[in-house]
């Protein structure tokens, strides 16, 4: 491997390169910057990771982190998987079960879903709990659908819903559900029970690998690899930079790139705003971002990843003082884009090494920003606030007031008595934004795909701002970057909106509805947020066609 001079006049950049990959990192405290990766070498924390040394994060960490490194080997592995995956897969072609939908949330999700996007082949992911959505999935193309449910817990509450859901519509088409559902669960778990009672067929993934790390076992394989992708050659990409991984190099792409996100952390830079630099793989932000924010985002500590659009898009350009700029793919961004931070990095490499090589960087940052990147304190308030509205636990929230379409919901504190309309609402809410470190997180409990207008709304609120905002979709940002906004630094406002469905969906042999549920997440996670301090702004519809009215109170 070979570091140089960037040719980019003006820049401060260098670059690493070895099998399969390029990257290019941009410093603003180079020295710092060195010494970190200098004493990560010194420690033999590269090797030590590859085999599995559980106590390189602390002594409170070792427990967790002792059952949670499984993924560094992945590679091999995973291998034996490939074979039984596409046995089952000619089975299902042959009998012309060529639609697969993967019932799954965050990690069970987020890694097939950039895996079959990168390989052009279609996998159709339910990670929502919103009515319209899910029925939207059920009514599509039943006859020649298998359904993959995955959860590593076996115990998630969404992912239980729409199995249920699918149960049932098989049922009234006369269809054998034991031909259609596909498990993925660990080994033990209630659903490894259940399904194999039932007669599903049931793929037990590696329990030493934590969800967010999960890509390359088999909650990332088996749908992608029964969708048609090529998942012996994904092994074989990331197998390719493994070596470069564990050793211990200053060159160490790992090191490197964890090395930078964590400096920059130590000194206040703490967001990391990622974009597409023409990868074929243009989802792969959004499993980067759930990766950083559940590992990090805890303690008062973390990073906050920041997905844009693209390089003209604010947030990236212009930037602000407490951003990484980030990119993945073969393309060069920084010509007409200046960190103002002074902290960038380019990553030019095959999804699989992309894989394998954040999550050792993730690793690495953990270790030097002080947090244990493998648990997720903060995840499991939110499902219990949920479960106890479910349960008729806690009065329902009172609005504060209605604007035509919109009913307004805020959690108590920071809303004036005399705001009547949704335009002076979110502007007190961005009023309260810090603006050296503070965040906007708008987050929509709706159909992502007839919805996917909203999220435009991103742009809106980053140019106004001159902040850092993210947009996520509810309740599958719970499962990712929900862990920052509550365990991470208190910095952030958060923007909620809601909707009533087009028709309600009834869960099969439960209590509570769809959108009961989703409301129940939304109200649960605000509770949660409102507890801690952090300002909620909630924004209900009277139905999926007033939606252009959230955009036009931003105006």
């Amino acid at each position: 491997m070979s570091q140089e001079s960037s040719p980019e006049a003006g820049t401060a950049w260098n670059t690493v390169a070895g099998r399969g990959f390029e990257l290019f990192f941009g410093y603003r405290d180079e020295a710092a910057f060195a010494a970190q990766v200098e004493q990560l070498v010194a420690d033999r924390f590269a090797s030590r990771l590859g085999a599995k040394d559980h106590t390189l994060w602390g002594a409170a960490a070792e427990e967790e982190s002792a059952k949670r490194l499984g993924w560094v080997d992945l590679s091999v592995t995973s291998r034996p998987l490939v074979a039984a995956i596409t046995a089952l897969r000619d089975e299902l072609h042959g009998a012309e079960l060529t639609r697969v939908v993967l019932c799954g949330m965050g990690g069970s999700s987020l890694a097939p879903e950039v895996i079959c996007g990168a390989a052009g082949v279609d996998l159709d992911v339910l990670d929502s709990s919103d009515p319209d959505f899910v029925r939207a999935a059920l009514e599509r193309d039943l006859a020649h659908t298998v359904v993959v449910v995955s959860s590593k817990s076996g115990g998630t509450v969404e992912t239980d819903s729409q199995r249920r859901a699918y149960e049932k519509a098989f049922a009234d088409a006369g269809i054998d559900a034991r031909e259609r559902i596909v498990v993925v669960t660990d080994p033990g778990s209630p659903l490894d029970q259940s399904a194999t009672e039932a007669g599903y067929r049931v793929f037990r993934a590696d329990p030493s690998v934590g969800g967010r790390f999960s890509a390359l076992t088999a909650f990332g394989l088996v749908p992608s690899g029964l969708a048609g992708a090529d998942i012996s050659a994904l092994l074989d990409e990331a197998e390719a930079i493994r070596a470069d991984l564990e050793r211990d190099s200053v060159d160490n792409p790992g090191l490197r790139l964890g090395a930078l996100i964590g400096v920059a952390n130590l000194a206040g830079v703490d967001k990391l705003v990622l974009c597409n630099a023409d990868a074929p793989y243009a989802g792969f932000g959004d499993w980067a971002e759930q990766l950083i924010a559940e590992s990090t985002g805890k303690n008062g500590k973390g990073v906050l990843p920041v997905i844009v659009e693209s390089a003209t898009a604010p947030n990236f350009s212009p930037s602000s003082a407490d951003e990484v700029l980030g990119s993945f793919g073969p393309g060069w961004l920084f010509d007409d884009v200046r960190t103002k931070s002074g902290w960038g990095v380019s990553v030019d490499a095959a999804l699989g090494a992309q894989l394998l090589l954040w999550e050792h960087a993730t690793a690495v940052a953990g270790a030097i920003i002080g947090i244990n990147p493998f648990d997720q304190p903060d995840v499991e308030s939110a499902k219990a606030a949920s479960r106890r509205l479910l349960d008729g636990g806690g009065a329902d929230p009172e609005p504060r007031f209605t604007d035509g379409a919109i009913t307004v919901y805020a959690s108590p504190g920071w809303l004036p008595d005399d705001v009547d309309n949704v335009h002076d609402a979110i502007t007190e809410l961005l009023a309260g934004l810090d603006l050296e470190t503070g965040y906007v997180a708008v987050q929509a409990y709706l159909d992502r795909h007839r919805d996917a207008a909203l999220a435009a709304v991103r742009t809106t609120i980053a140019s106004a701002t001159g902040r850092p905002v993210t947009f996520g979709w509810g309740p599958r940002f719970l499962h990712s970057t929900g862990q920052y906004h509550k365990g991470g630094p208190d910095t952030g406002v958060y923007l909620q909106v809601t909707s009533q469905p087009e028709r309600d969906l009834a869960v099969p042999d439960r209590p509570f509805t769809f959108h009961e549920f989703l409301i129940a997440q939304a109200v649960g996670d605000g509770q949660v947020l409102a507890e801690k301090g952090r300002p909620v702004l909630r924004l209900h519809l009277d139905g999926p066609g007033s939606l252009d009215a959230v955009r036009q109170a931003l105006l």
